[in-house]
């Protein structure tokens, strides 16, 4: 018997967590749009059998087979990087805003944005942020960001979850091998806000099987050990050269809440940091 597609999802962005994401969409009998900015792994994609679009977004236009990519699907999922840690001088809105109006003029009803919790500030105080905090950050990037989760969450023409990740990591990605060896890293003090790929994924899906769309939801682990004691742990358990810690100085840092996700999607962590 032929397999029943249940719809089509088109997911922006197939890197490390759309990938794995658009996997997860197929094994549960959804028919994938897949975009790429490099055009070497189309074929990638469509041997896993995702319908394979190269997608670039620019601050003059968006390039690619946009409209194709979107055709038929109901729901999207954008999921890719801001890129301005390399690059603080890229306007993402104005990239965003372009793609937004190729959005406004296709099917999609319901958007799943995958945002960050560096919309929050971090400060002396380590404050606590949840679900319903206004958003603060100061920098030039955390305000891009929280810009975009404007843009979708009052545009009209389709229905947007906000969902602010922590810091992502998985078996292949941990940030303890980036801090290995390091010294005089600052903020010991200040509270890890992380989450696994595996729960990234979970997450998603439960996301998407809300009826109710509009909402903002935490990515973040409910644990938040301080940095120093995290990653000292996490240095030995992966036989790494221990971070060293700034000492002296008051830590800045902040402490995300997942509470409320985890209550109002009957959600839970499985995988600890």
């Amino acid at each position: 018997m032929e397999k029943q597609i249940k719809m089509t999802i088109s997911i922006l962005g197939c890197g490390w967590l759309g990938l794995p994401l658009a996997e997860k969409f197929l094994e549960k009998g959804f028919a994938v749009n897949g975009s790429t900015t490099t055009t070497s792994k189309l074929e990638v994609l469509k041997k896993k059998g995702i319908d394979a679009f190269y997608i670039e977004l620019t601050e003059e236009k968006v390039k690619g087979e946009v409209f194709s990519f979107l055709d038929g699907a109901k729901v999207l999922v954008v999921d890719i990087p801001p890129g301005l840690r390399q690059k603080p001088d890229v306007d993402f809105v104005e990239k965003m805003k372009h793609f937004i109006k190729k959005l406004e003029l296709s099917s999609v009803e319901k958007v799943i944005l995958v945002s960050s919790t560096s919309v929050f500030e971090d400060e002396e105080s380590i404050p606590a942020y949840t679900e319903n905090s206004m958003t603060n950050g100061k920098s030039s990037s955390s305000k891009q960001i929280q810009e975009v989760e404007k843009l979708f969450q009052t545009n009209s023409n389709f229905k947007t979850n906000v969902i602010r990740m922590g810091g992502l990591l998985g078996e292949d990605r941990h940030p303890a091998k980036f801090l290995a060896g390091r010294e005089n890293i600052s903020n010991p003090d200040a509270p890890v806000n992380l989450i696994h790929q595996k729960d990234c994924l979970g997450l998603i899906f439960k996301v998407l099987e809300q009826e109710n769309f509009g909402k903002v939801f935490h990515g973040v682990y409910p644990n938040h050990p301080s940095k120093n004691e995290y990653y000292s742990a996490k240095a030995n358990e992966l036989h790494l050269e221990a971070p060293k810690f700034a000492s002296g100085a008051k830590s800045k840092g902040k402490k995300i809440s997942s509470e409320e996700t985890q209550q109002m999607l009957d959600f839970q962590f499985e995988h600890q940091p």
